[in-house]
């Protein structure tokens, strides 16, 4: 079973001590790759989306650029493992969503993973905990070069890798990196961040990404398109933009603390109070007392809880892993009261 993977700790790219990670949770990096002479995912029927899912997966298993993965193919999954995948961010929602013969390959630290017949042939992925740009590249880079060895990609001289969204022809990178910013948003700044990022052709998301809005004030910052630009500038234009941004939330940290530090107490000891003996909630509230607990470890205004238990709340209190953990399907009420009882025992 998919699920027993997943029962006792999170990924690699959740834990503590990363660059920067008081801001960075994560980078992650992702490379979008078509097969030369066959139809886009969305405009293949099932026999082509299927012809190519057995080629793609013969090239990477047979490359063997996951050593330690095993490939799932997504309709052979239950609608909780696919969401399972999700949420820990080695499948996108379209995937999981999605129609047709298609797969996924992750490694067992769950830092690289590669998915077929999504929007576009391949998403090759890769992540790693807090700000690590040239790391995760170097590792995508790499899986990426070996399978263009075994497999022919679809490439024009002219316009680069060929994407099923324009947006992401040319080098078809997308740079993702995950950023806390309580107190951005506590101070009604948030939308400088999303008005700065737009002006240097990079964009704010929510959790999951495309299409999703933020939770608990977890924000990614991308890149919005790679035609004309390459793999060198989009990282670089990344790079300056969060550190940019880390700098302005620890600059808001600096001056809330010292202008009014019993506030930031109150939000964080108020949250840790609420988590510890609430006996139900809900993942969006949740969310946000974890994220005001964080805030607090962070400042040094909490103490005696591990970042790491933390970051892992974050994760296992999701729908699906709660799920998972209670070992039966239970409706969103039910939930609540098992997202309660699992944050105070793992709290207590």
């Amino acid at each position: 079973m998919l699920d027993d993977r997943f029962a006792s700790g999170s990924g690699e790219w959740l834990a503590p001590g990363g660059p920067d990670n008081d801001v960075v949770i994560s980078t992650r990096i992702r490379l979008a790759r078509n097969i030369r002479g066959h139809k886009m995912p969305w405009r293949s029927s099932d026999s082509e989306r299927r012809a190519v899912e057995v080629a793609l997966k013969s090239g990477i298993v047979e490359s063997n650029v996951i050593p330690d993965g095993a490939y799932w193919a997504i309709d052979d999954l239950s609608e909780t493992e696919r969401r399972l995948l999700v949420e820990r961010h080695l499948i996108s929602p379209e995937l999981a969503s999605g129609r047709g013969s298609r797969g996924v390959i992750f490694a067992k630290n769950e830092n690289l993973s590669i998915m077929t017949n999504e929007e576009d042939h391949l998403r090759i992925q890769g992540i790693h905990c807090g700000l690590q740009l040239d790391e995760t590249w170097r590792l995508t880079n790499q899986i990426d070069s070996v399978l263009e060895r075994r497999l022919p990609f679809a490439v024009s001289s002219r316009w680069g890798y060929l994407t099923a969204c324009p947006t992401n022809v040319g080098t078809g990178l997308r740079v993702s990196v995950m950023v806390h910013l309580p107190v951005l948003v506590q101070t009604e700044q948030i939308k400088k961040v999303h008005t700065a990022a737009s002006r240097v052709g990079l964009v704010v998301r929510g959790l999951y990404g495309e299409g999703t809005k933020a939770s608990g004030d977890f924000y990614q910052i991308s890149n919005q398109v790679t035609l004309g630009r390459d793999e060198v500038q989009i990282l670089r234009d990344v790079r300056i933009m969060v550190l940019k941004i880390v700098e302005w939330e620890r600059g808001l940290r600096k001056l809330v603390m010292q202008q009014d530090r019993v506030s930031l107490e109150d939000r964080a000891w108020r949250a840790l109070g609420l988590l510890r003996f609430a006996r139900k909630i809900s993942s969006e509230e949740t969310m946000r007392h974890l994220s005001s607990v964080r805030l607090g470890l962070n400042l040094d205004i909490l103490h005696d809880i591990g970042q790491g238990r933390i970051n892992d709340l974050f994760l296992f209190t999701q729908p699906a892993h709660l799920q998972v953990l209670r070992g039966a399907p239970a409706k969103p009420e039910e939930r609540d009261v098992s997202r309660a009882r699992l944050i105070r025992e793992w709290l207590a």
